[in-house]
């Protein structure tokens, strides 16, 4: 049986949509079914990262319901899968309207769904937000029981602080494309430290701002640039503290225990975000940098008990 999975990616959108979702094709596979993909081509979209996994992607020329529905008729799915928050309610209904398939949308924001399942992986979902948001035969899959991690994060030890270290490293991941630009900001904030931390920074080669955070790298001794990685649960694994926003990165540092500060960087971080303030995480609703440098030093005073020997800043 066929699984179409819609969803999209580019410097605009970011990967986290693509991310989730090749975690639950895989799952599909390994259950069987065949699963495909259908892709509008956008501008730094990572449609060959599907593609390298084995997946095959139809691409779509727009976001028209139309143009879906047509390809939907003639692949005649089992099931279909929706991430992407430019497809509402009523565009799902229209899709399942005189079909037999079965719709699964994701969904981050608590918005009105027609569908058969709902999932919300995040650790912050709540089931009960969504009695009057989905049909009375939706079945709603919520929190961290649900969360979708790659193999590379199931497969890797936990995080587990280190001693006798002279330098601490930082995992710095602010989204594949940095589309609020503050990768090099926070390398900045996090300079009156550079004697006593190295920092590797994630992102990929979709970042509009690769050539200027290239150049300011560099001239640094203590950061390393990654870009495409396909090891980021082992890099978490060697890391002491991590600076990130409250989006799918959050779901694998906590799986991780990971320390972390997280600096909200979007509207649809904002359930995250009050999650994280709620239950005490340091967490930030915008980048300021002496509010970063507080919070970072702060971080590392409150696990000093994990150390040997302690890092003074």
């Amino acid at each position: 049986m066929k699984i179409i999975i819609r969803a999209d990616s580019s410097s605009n959108i970011g990967f986290g949509h693509i991310s989730r979702c090749l975690v639950l094709a895989k799952k599909y596979k390994r259950r069987g079914f065949k699963v495909l993909f259908a892709c509008e081509n956008l501008e730094g979209n990572r449609i060959n990262l599907i593609e390298e996994e084995g997946f095959k992607v139809h691409s779509l020329k727009s976001n028209n319901l139309k143009e879906f529905r047509t390809l939907v008729n003639k692949l005649n799915p089992y099931r279909v899968v929706i991430d992407s928050y430019r497809i509402d309610y009523s565009y799902e209904k229209k899709l399942k309207k005189n079909t037999k398939i079965k719709l699964l949308c994701f969904d981050d924001t608590y918005e009105k769904h027609y569908c058969d399942e709902l999932l919300n992986h995040n650790v912050c979902a709540i089931k009960k937000r969504y009695k009057k948001l989905v049909p009375k035969f939706c079945k709603v899959k919520c929190g961290s029981k649900y969360t979708l991690l790659r193999d590379e994060f199931l497969d890797s030890t936990k995080v587990k602080i280190k001693s006798n270290k002279k330098k601490l490293k930082v995992l710095l991941a602010i989204g594949g494309t940095d589309h609020s630009f503050i990768n090099i900001k926070v390398l900045q904030a996090l300079k009156v430290f550079q004697k006593n931390i190295k920092i590797s920074l994630i992102t990929t080669s979709a970042n509009k701002n690769l050539v200027k955070l290239k150049k300011y790298i560099s001239k640094e001794k203590n950061i390393e640039l990654l870009i495409n990685s396909n090891s980021i649960a082992q890099q978490m694994s060697k890391s002491d503290i991590s600076i990130i926003t409250p989006s799918v990165t959050l779901n694998e540092v906590m799986y991780m225990k990971l320390p972390f500060i997280a600096i909200k960087t979007a509207s649809n971080q904002e359930f995250m975000y009050d999650f994280l303030k709620k239950n005490k995480y340091i967490v930030l609703d915008k980048f300021i940098d002496k509010t970063v440098q507080k919070e970072f030093k702060n971080l590392v005073l409150n696990y000093k008990k994990y150390y040997n020997k302690q890092v003074k800043f």
